[in-house]
């Protein structure tokens, strides 16, 4: 059995709302076994069932989707394991 992590910390700062609603929508796109903890969601699934780059791009639909995407981005953070992390924008001065 394959587990992949996706940190959600940077991502619990918009509410924890937020977080079920991710939840939820990997749950309607994906055939796998989802556990939320404090930080994390895991995802757990059957050898090969699901690419960590297919899940990247579910991550970002769903940014897009809520409006989060010009504030928040997708990042691989270790082997089985996904961020979420805020983006830094610059300010413009005038």
């Amino acid at each position: 059995m394959v587990e992949i992590r996706v940190n959600v910390s940077e991502l619990k700062m918009e509410g924890d709302e937020v977080v079920k609603e991710l939840t939820d929508f990997l749950r309607e796109k994906i055939d796998a076994e989802i556990e939320t903890t404090t930080d994390e969601i895991i995802i757990r699934t059957e050898e090969n069932k699901i690419s960590k780059k297919y899940l990247r791009v579910l991550l970002r639909k769903y940014l897009h989707k809520v409006e989060l995407k010009d504030y928040f981005r997708v990042i691989s953070n270790k082997e089985n394991s996904l961020m979420i992390k805020e983006r830094k924008i610059s300010e413009v001065e005038e």
